[in-house]
């Protein structure tokens, strides 16, 4: 019996696109063609070129730059295209910069008979999810963007060095805007399955610390190397294996929020479960009071920029 193979259009060749790229292919045997899609047509043809290089190894794959015509029966549109975060520049500060390539992007998509699942992981990631929602008029649940699942990837790498245990005895999540309002929910993290606040012996100051820490990760990165893109990459391929193998895969991503939290018609970084559908759901998380309050002022810096938002 022939599975069922699947095609992925990835927008933007930049090192983030790449980077998903290289990393998908060797994730998931699931994909049978790969279109690159960049303004910059060249780099897109090397790109599939060099990416064929990889096949004998994991793989066959037809791998070759295309158009937005090549939409039209993708299963997955990834988008990664946009201008960088510089040294010193918040994500909030791209965001009319990258709404009007958004814009560019996301309408003739849609145009060509795109009707699969949008996967954005460009800055900032919870305003230009909320509006590539907008602009295609999707289902709400067929729009992801990658949220908080790199901090929460950074705050589980600084507990496992600070607590000297394994990172993956520890379960801790950043919720709320990927960017300067987000928030780590140490209340409910734990370490090896016992409540993080119990075992740990850490105090206010810590976790204080901590949390400076993960939100000001990115901005060290860009400062030694120029562009953070192993780690988002990785998990932008996570997220698409996820959808094209239908697993149920539990992950703090840019998740609509339909009042959930007293939130509405808003994307932040909150557990979701991710499958074949999208979102299918957002995760019932219990937060403490203290949490509840940090994700609604979250929510409402989200709804300044996005009223000041012009494309």
């Amino acid at each position: 019996m022939l599975k069922h193979r699947h095609k992925i259009m990835l927008v933007g060749d930049g090192a983030v696109g790449s980077s998903f790229a290289f990393s998908l292919l060797q994730t998931t045997q699931e994909v049978d063609e790969l279109v690159i899609v960049d303004l910059k047509k060249e780099k897109a043809i090397g790109e599939s070129l060099d990416l064929q290089d990889i096949t004998p190894l994991t793989g066959p794959v037809d791998i070759h730059a295309g158009d937005y015509v090549d939409a039209k029966d993708a299963d997955v549109v990834v988008i990664t295209a946009g201008v960088p975060r510089k040294q010193g520049e918040t994500r909030l500060d791209l965001v009319n910069k990258n709404a009007r390539i958004l814009s560019t992007i996301v309408t003739p998509i849609v145009e060509n008979g795109f009707s699969g699942i949008f996967v954005v992981s460009s800055n900032p990631v919870d305003i230009l999810t909320t509006l590539t929602q907008r602009l295609s008029g999707f289902p709400k649940h067929r729009v992801i963007g990658t949220g908080t699942s790199l901090d929460t990837a950074r705050l589980n790498v600084l507990l496992s060095q600070k607590l000297n245990v394994p990172v993956n005895e520890i379960d801790a999540w950043v919720l709320g805007e990927h960017g300067d309002t987000s928030f780590a929910a140490f209340d409910e993290a734990t370490v090896n399955g016992q409540p993080l606040k119990a075992v740990a012996g850490l105090n206010d100051k810590d976790y204080a610390d901590l949390e400076e820490t993960v939100r000001k990760r990115g901005g060290n990165i860009i400062a030694g190397k120029g562009a953070t893109f192993y780690g988002i990459s990785k998990y932008l391929a996570y997220i698409v294996k996820a959808i094209i193998e239908n697993h149920n895969v539990v992950l703090p991503v840019s998740a609509p929020l339909t009042g959930q939290y007293g939130i509405n018609n808003l994307y932040l970084g909150i557990p979701a479960i991710i499958n074949w559908t999208g979102t299918e759901t957002t995760v019932n998380f219990t937060l403490s009071p203290n949490e509840q309050k940090k994700l609604q002022l979250s929510a409402a810096k989200m709804k300044e920029i996005l009223a000041s938002v012009k494309i």
